[in-house]
């Protein structure tokens, strides 16, 4: 079996650490690496957020530097949830920006989203069978 972590990098590690816990209720586990790491768990997969200084390189194998205005990537976290007008609220209310109205299909309903740091997310509440109605 794979086991499947989830990194964030973010600039502000006190106020990512604040925002996941209030917008999708993670919890810190511990700091590691001298408090640059924050260990957040409550999900499926743990997920780790990064102190990583804006304007810092992004990888030896580019010359792209961390901006965190938001931006696009094809990867993203989709957090599934019972109430999605409730898990709005409560992201929105924790500093996240909700990116249109939510959106409804034959699996259930979607809100795209924006986490402070420019990070996009999805919330998505199943209805029905979810994906096997597809």
């Amino acid at each position: 079996m794979v086991r499947l972590l989830v990194n964030i990098d973010v600039d502000d590690l006190e106020t990512a650490i604040a925002f996941y816990h209030a917008a999708i209720g993670l919890a810190l586990a511990r700091r590691l690496f001298d408090g640059t790491v924050a260990e957040m768990v409550g999900a499926s997969s743990t997920v780790y957020l990064l102190e990583k200084k804006a304007g810092t390189q992004a990888s030896p194998a580019t010359r792209g530097r961390r901006e965190y205005g938001r931006h696009w990537t094809p990867v993203h976290l989709d957090v599934a949830v019972a109430d999605l007008d409730a898990a709005v609220r409560k992201a929105t209310d924790a500093g996240a920006v909700l990116e249109g109205e939510p959106q409804t299909y034959a699996w259930g309903r979607i809100a795209f989203m924006a986490d402070p740091f420019g990070h996009g997310f999805c919330l998505l509440q199943f209805t029905g069978n979810g994906y096997e109605a597809c």
